[in-house]
């Protein structure tokens, strides 16, 4: 098996980057980026620490990642299961990146940063919903900002109806916390309760 393991090798084999490619990452958020971050409801957070990368979602409205300023972004977070492994690793390594999808757009925006916690009540309670604050908001400073061409998205067809997946077709959360758990959690009740539960801890 051949392995690349320098980065002329890459290039090499990669060429380099077009004029387009370059030109679209700036320092900050120009309205043209605003508008995606203002109409995207769902953001992949990445983040590392010690104990390696995550990546985790976060979904919420349209718009819930705050622009403060152009070089300031402001994002809630909302009740969950506690892990809280985003949380942990920007406490130890401030170095965050973001992808924001919107449903039916092939572009996506991406933004690399560095984030801190922050507990204000004041800036907690500005992203009540449902009248519940948020717990905490993590604000990221923003080092780049950029475009991400459609191409994943046309050939995934992520937005195409057609090629969704039938969910019953694959494991609940019920059956893989069964197995996963070596049955001390009943999966059945846990799927039957879900929903009620997820409920009550929307927000």
């Amino acid at each position: 098996m051949s392995v690349i393991s320098t980065v002329e090798q890459l290039e090499a084999l990669y060429g380099a980057p077009g004029e387009t490619s370059l030109v679209k990452e700036l320092d900050h958020v120009i309205p043209e980026y605003a508008a995606f971050i203002e109409a995207s409801p769902f953001v992949s957070l990445a983040t590392s620490g010690p104990e390696g990368l995550d990546c985790s979602p976060r979904g919420d409205l349209a718009g819930f990642v705050r622009i403060h300023d152009p070089r300031t972004l402001m994002m809630p977070d909302r009740r969950g299961n506690n892990r809280a492994d985003s949380l942990r690793n920007i406490i130890r390594d401030p170095k965050v990146a973001l992808l924001f999808l919107v449903p039916g757009s092939g572009t996506t925006l991406r933004v690399n940063g560095r984030a801190h916690i922050s507990v204000d009540a004041e800036l907690c309670a500005s992203f009540t919903v449902e009248g519940k604050p948020a717990r905490s908001v993590t604000v990221i400073d923003v080092d780049a900002v950029y475009f991400q061409c459609a191409r994943a998205i046309v050939r995934s067809e992520l937005w195409n109806p057609e090629r969704h997946v039938d969910p019953k077709a694959l494991p609940t959360p019920g059956q893989i916390l069964a197995v996963t758990s070596r049955a001390s959690i009943d999966g059945e009740t846990y799927d039957r309760e879900w929903p009620e539960r997820a409920k009550k801890s929307m927000w």
